[in-house]
């Protein structure tokens, strides 16, 4: 069946976006969303919900347990003395 544009449209009319709403934190006068955590200072409604130090730390940790496991993945690259030597050998076989 065919829809009208009419129709189409009133579907549509619900896939509008809505702006973001934002209060500023009583304790540390962040911004934040609307009933949701300060991730300034873990706080919502007056009670601590999240403790903020506590992630950071462990973040900055697992950061730090990472870098040296980047550096050893790393491939050293081959010596090109190497690739000459094999590029004769062959060249030395399709003579023969």
């Amino acid at each position: 069946m065919r829809h009208t544009s009419g129709h189409t449209r009133n579907r549509r009319s619900h896939h509008a976006l809505k702006v973001a709403r934002f209060e500023t934190c009583k304790d540390c006068q962040a911004k934040h969303l609307m009933h949701r955590v300060c991730g300034n200072c873990g706080k919502y409604r007056g009670r601590v919900v999240v403790d903020v130090l506590k992630k950071t730390v462990k973040a900055a940790k697992k950061a730090e347990a990472l870098k040296p496991k980047e550096e050893t993945k790393k491939k050293e690259p081959k010596p090109k003395k190497a690739v000459k030597e094999k590029k004769e050998v062959k060249e030395k076989k399709e003579k023969k």
